[in-house]
This record gives C-alpha cells, structure tokens and sequence, in this order.
C-alpha cells in the first residue's frame, strides 16, 4: 500500500550493491586463477572481463556513497522535464 511518503523513507541500494560487486569480484578472481592454471584461455578471458565490470561497479558505488545522500547536482545539470499528466506512450508518443 502506497502511503505518500516513499520519497523521504526510501532506502538506497548502493549497500547492496557494494556487497554484490565484492562477492561478484572474489568469484571472478577465483575463476580468473583457475582457469589461467587449467589454461582454459576463454573461461579466463571471460573471468577477466566480468571482474573488470565488478571493479567499475564497485567504484561507482563507492564514489556515489561518498558523496552522501543529499547529493545534488551542480548549476550546469539541467532539470527533469515535469510531469504533465497526461498518458504518454513508452517512448515519450
């Protein structure tokens, strides 16, 4: 049930994600040494690839948990365009 007030009591998921990307960065190094040791050098690549993606993450989440959870962004970010209440496709039609 909706309440009203689900801006302020919203909660980030950047914990989450901070977890997720460390869990997901452990299991890409294992994988990334087992397969580098079994010499399978597809699995490896892949390994590589995907702690590539978990390091960038993590380095998001950390940079936006830093900034706090008042962030706002500065003069030169324009505003949302404002809801007009009517029914608009998917695609903004």
């Amino acid at each position: 049930m909706r309440t009203g007030s689900e801006p302020s009591t919203a909660r980030s998921p950047l914990r989450m994600r901070l977890w997720l990307s460390l869990w997901g960065m452990i299991w890409a190094v294992a994988g990334l040494v087992a397969f580098v040791v079994t010499g399978r050098a597809g699995w490896a690549t892949a390994c590589g690839v995907l702690l590539v993606v978990t390091v960038t993450d993590l380095c998001v989440v950390v940079r936006r948990m830093r900034q706090g959870p008042r962030y706002q962004p500065g003069r030169d970010v324009p505003p949302y365009e404002p809801d007009r209440g009517g029914r608009r496709g998917r695609y903004g039609r």
